[in-house]
């Protein structure tokens, strides 16, 4: 798994486009309204993207559960498709999540617990992803690289 993140409007998409270009590929975006599961029947390419991935996250925000919780139903959800990486070495999942850990701590309890959320489960993917990086400004930074 490729785990890939930075500011918002930072160039993270056309990053990924740019070093994946000549692999045909799948964009599945919560930009787009588009389901973090994957629902296809069909074959799919070699190379999956899952952009918004905090959109997605923010979705799952319930002040009602703990932290705790609602990090592993977002981890449950992505884990069908480490599997169907796993399952080809041709194939690759590519995750794209903002960096929204920068700033002033929100005051809202739900903005805070999606903060909170949202950088942990960016951790639990930077620990199990084969290659991380940071995109600002247009230019990457290799975290990990296995």
């Amino acid at each position: 798994m490729h785990f890939i993140t930075g500011g918002a409007f930072n160039g993270k998409r056309k990053w990924v486009k740019n070093f994946y270009a000549a692999d045909r590929h799948l964009w599945l975006s919560a930009y787009e309204a588009d389901a973090l599961t994957n629902s296809s029947d069909g074959e799919l390419p070699a190379v999956v993207v899952l952009e918004g991935l905090e959109k997605w996250i923010y979705k799952q925000i319930d002040t009602a559960f703990p932290p705790d919780t609602t990090r592993q139903n977002v981890m449950n959800q992505i884990e069908p498709w480490l599997e169907w990486e796993k399952a080809d070495s041709y194939r690759r999942l590519v995750i794209i999540g903002t960096d929204i850990s920068k700033g002033i701590v929100p005051v809202d309890k739900r903005e805070r617990l999606w903060r909170d959320v949202t950088a942990w489960v960016y951790q639990d993917l930077t620990a199990r992803a084969k290659r991380a990086d940071v995109i600002w400004y247009g230019m990457e930074q290799t975290l990990k690289d296995e």
